[in-house]
């Protein structure tokens, strides 16, 4: 198992918007984030950036992430939330969620 934590920027005038649509999440969305391997998926928010956790229990991460960016329904689902959201301003070329170093962590 592999954890994982992202950030990015939520644009204010869309917080409620994100609050509303992570509230009764697709029940299609949730299913494909399990299908893809991902376990114990949160996302916090504060002072204007969203930050998501996750553990990874697959053996093939980008090839799990492909499959989902294929889907249909999650990419429908990516045409509501996206706008909600920008890059931080360190993100690297193309990447959307900003992928964070663990410094600690303790079971």
């Amino acid at each position: 198992m592999q954890r994982y934590g992202q950030v990015i920027k939520v644009k204010p005038e869309f917080l409620e918007r994100y609050k509303e649509l992570h509230a009764n999440p697709w029940p299609e969305v949730n299913e494909m984030i399990r299908k893809c391997n991902m376990r114990n998926y949160s996302i916090y928010y504060r002072d204007g950036y969203l930050f998501s956790y996750f553990e990874y229990i697959g053996n093939d991460f980008e090839g799990d992430m492909a499959k989902m960016a294929a889907d249909p329904k999650t990419r429908e689902w990516w045409k509501e939330t996206d706008p909600c959201q920008e890059p931080i301003p360190t993100a690297k070329p193309g990447e959307w969620w900003a992928f964070m170093e663990e410094v600690y962590h303790l079971d």
